[in-house]
């Protein structure tokens, strides 16, 4: 199998990969369109600013790109809220591919929500074997509202979309490659879609 995690400048990538190579696949770093558009899988990661991170894919053309994917794409954390309409971080126009804004939680709560938080109403194959209410491993400051294409809800001040899915395209606002072994088993069933 090809895995291409798209190395674009915004994510923490290493810990993705060595994620996948506990599962036995070796994950390519790429940022180059033909590579991306020839992988089994793509992993769209991201760590950061939204603005900044969109910037760096309008730059190298991956935002034009990453949209017309045709095999499984899975956004994690800000890759997820870089595939949403927009973002309150920054004022960021984002990807479009899901029809949902980015905001920013109130300073109600600890902004960011940092550390592990659970997931329920699980709606994909992509949470096969996962049980309601799993802990996964979560740190952001922003969130994707509740919304028709909402596959998972977590609650921080209120219930929000934490994975999201349209066609061929997943997003999960939590770390897998950080959640131990429901994290884990999550990589894997992205592995058999």
């Amino acid at each position: 199998m090809k895995l291409v995690i798209i190395n674009y400048g915004a994510g923490n990538i290493k810990s993705i990969q060595f994620a996948f190579k506990r599962l036995g696949v070796d994950a390519i770093l790429s940022n180059t369109p033909e590579e991306i558009k020839a992988a089994d899988k793509v992993i769209f990661p991201g760590v950061g600013e939204a603005n900044s991170a969109m910037k760096m894919l309008r730059a190298s053309g991956l935002d034009t790109l990453i949209p017309t994917l045709k095999q499984p794409v899975l956004g994690i954390c800000l890759g997820m809220q870089l595939m949403c309409k927009s973002s309150e971080e920054g004022n960021t126009k984002g990807l479009g591919i899901f029809n949902v804004d980015v905001k920013r939680f109130s300073n109600a709560v600890k902004v960011p929500q940092m550390g592990w938080n659970t997931i329920s109403e699980l709606k994909s194959p992509l949470f096969k074997d996962i049980k309601e209410d799993a802990f996964m491993y979560l740190v952001h400051s922003f969130y994707a509202e509740a919304c028709n294409e909402q596959i998972a809800t977590t609650n921080y001040e209120f219930n929000y979309a934490s994975a999201l899915q349209k066609d061929n395209f997943y997003g999960v606002q939590f770390h897998p490659e950080k959640s131990s072994v429901v994290g884990e088993q999550i990589l894997k069933n992205f592995l058999t879609l």
